[in-house]
């Protein structure tokens, strides 16, 4: 009888245990669970950078950063450049037209832009310079654009300071186009007697 009464007792016992465990067995997050299919994403950094970019087979411009961070994802890759970044735009002949200044600024491979952020500063070869907070180079296109406010100052053909909201114009500052002009703009035209 006392036999029988252990094994009823073991018996009992292995099952209130496998009990416990069915109920207080392990439970998981459901955020750690979506991560798992998820590729963790390495950065690459490299430091004093100078890269040469061309189009149809010409070197169109020389980007010089002191660091760069590239990240990859589902998209494409990402560079980042967060301590400044200078690029130098080059004719056909390689001569420099414009040269571009920004503290921040990150390349988008998926959409062949890059979106320049703080103290953005533009200047060609004739002196017109441009000053804004944020900018985008569309590669593509070889344009700047931005919605923000600007200022830029031209001497040729007429001399002129404009502020405005929202800008426009090719990489050498030639044809340009703003979206509003604000007050403290002017243009000083030449006189037609002046020109020969």
């Amino acid at each position: 009888m006392t036999n029988r009464y252990n094994h009823i007792q073991t018996i009992l016992a292995a099952i209130f245990m496998g009990c416990f465990f069915v109920f207080t067995g392990c439970e998981n997050d459901i955020n750690i669970v979506k991560n798992l299919g998820k590729k963790k994403l390495g950065v690459d950094e490299a430091r004093q950078v100078e890269t040469y970019m061309s189009q149809d087979g010409k070197t169109k411009a020389k980007l010089v950063a002191p660091l760069m961070l590239l990240t990859q994802d589902e998209y494409g890759k990402k560079i980042e450049y967060p301590k400044t970044l200078r690029v130098d735009f080059f004719d056909d002949t390689l001569h420099i037209q414009s040269k571009l200044f920004a503290l921040y600024g990150t390349y988008s491979e998926r959409e062949n832009k890059i979106l320049l952020k703080d103290s953005v500063i533009i200047f060609n070869i004739k002196g017109d310079t441009l000053i804004c907070k944020e900018l985008t180079w569309d590669q593509a296109t070889q344009r700047f654009t931005t919605d923000k406010q600007i200022f830029i100052s031209q001497s040729s053909p007429a001399r002129q300071r404009l502020f405005g909201i929202g800008f426009s114009s090719d990489q050498n500052l030639t044809d340009v186009h703003i979206g509003h002009v604000q007050p403290g703009s002017f243009f000083i035209v030449p006189d037609s007697s002046t020109i020969k």
